[in-house]
């Protein structure tokens, strides 16, 4: 990959999703780019490039996603898990105690885990009477449909859940495991570009958008 190959792409990467690509990650960039070539494909980088400055959208939206992290894990940096569960959600309660409604938005939501953890707290509470908005975004549409199908291997639950957590919530599958469908019907899921507009979203009381905003730039992240 050339120079000017990787400053174009990082600028159609930073445009379109915030995402800032330093110098230095050429090759992991080429690696992530396999990916795309293989699904549309693509004979090589070049062939790839071409269609790009061409300005085909659908390809482009597809190398944005595959930039994307995705990793993440089932109440990953439990001390804040337990903040939220201790401090910020008995506070939020008692300020909605009168229309007994919360909105909770997991900006980034990846493969669907830190949603899922925020599910499982809300379930262990006494909350009969309210409304419960739990949404779940991202801007790769498949880790969307990961997220929604709600399934894992035991690898991915050993990390983080106990084995309480999973018999409650998981249903066990020959390969792994899925969310229950009690959790299921607590989340709604939509794909969303961060850089988009937030029209569609009214009052929200818990944003998690954690190791997102880290790979943006200044500007992205002021707006």
């Amino acid at each position: 990959m050339t120079q000017e190959d990787f400053l174009f792409l990082a600028r159609l990467v930073r445009r379109r999703s915030g995402l800032v690509l330093s110098e230095g990650k050429g090759e992991w960039l080429e690696q992530r780019l396999k990916l795309v070539m293989r699904r549309f494909g693509f004979r090589d980088l070049a062939a790839l490039l071409k269609d790009l400055r061409l300005g085909h959208d659908t390809l482009a939206a597809a190398v944005t996603e595959t930039m994307t992290v995705n990793e993440t894990s089932f109440f990953r940096d439990a001390h804040q898990f337990a903040r939220l569960r201790d401090q910020v959600l008995p506070q939020l309660l008692a300020a909605h105690r009168r229309e007994k409604r919360l909105r909770l938005w997991s900006a980034a939501c990846a493969g669907g885990q830190e949603v899922w953890s925020l599910a499982m707290m809300l379930d262990g509470l006494a909350l009969e009477g309210w409304t419960i908005d739990l949404i779940a975004t991202d801007i790769s549409g498949e880790a969307i449909a990961r997220a929604v199908a709600g399934r894992y291997s035991q690898f991915d639950v050993m990390r983080g859940l106990s084995v309480e957590d999973v018999a409650r919530h998981f249903c066990p599958l020959e390969s792994g495991f899925m969310v229950s469908e009690r959790l299921k019907r607590m989340v709604t899921f939509r794909k969303f570009n961060l850089m988009d507009s937030f029209g569609w979203l009214d009052d929200v009381d818990i944003v998690l958008c954690r190791n997102v905003l880290m790979h943006f730039d200044r500007a992205a992240r002021a707006s």
